[in-house]
């Protein structure tokens, strides 16, 4: 199954699920700050957008609400993210790298990081 594409609201509502586990749609709406507070009814909409996306699932009925938990994984939402944005550069990273470490995003740390995975990766190539 293709991953579904996630607005911006939708990851954060991901993000609410991925960091506390199951949620009812009253316990994600609670962790919006107070100062990004969206309607209740805003919320609801975007969680049952996401359960027709397929990105979460209903898991238990308590009462009256509904509990759902993330049917994405954090790590395959990323990797999407990842591989649209790549796209919109023609499969090209040199851009993106490049603009990491003109904006300072990009550490020496991260480099070293990078070479190291780098490495790991041509490693597993090797014994393929």
């Amino acid at each position: 199954m293709a991953l579904p594409k996630l607005s911006k609201l939708e990851l954060i509502i991901m993000e609410a699920l991925w960091t506390k586990g199951p949620c009812s749609i009253r316990e994600i709406h609670e962790t919006f700050p107070a100062r990004r507070k969206l309607a209740y009814s805003t919320v609801q909409t975007m969680v049952y957008r996401l359960e027709a996306k397929k990105a979460l699932r209903r898991t238990k009925k308590i009462g009256t609400a509904f509990i759902f938990e993330a049917a994405v994984s954090r790590e395959a939402a990323e990797h999407k993210l990842i591989d649209d944005l790549l796209g919109l550069f023609g499969g090209r990273s040199r851009p993106i790298i490049a603009h990491l470490i003109e904006s300072g995003s990009f550490t020496r740390e991260d480099v070293q990081e990078a070479e190291k995975l780098v490495s790991e990766h041509e490693r597993r190539e090797e014994t393929e």
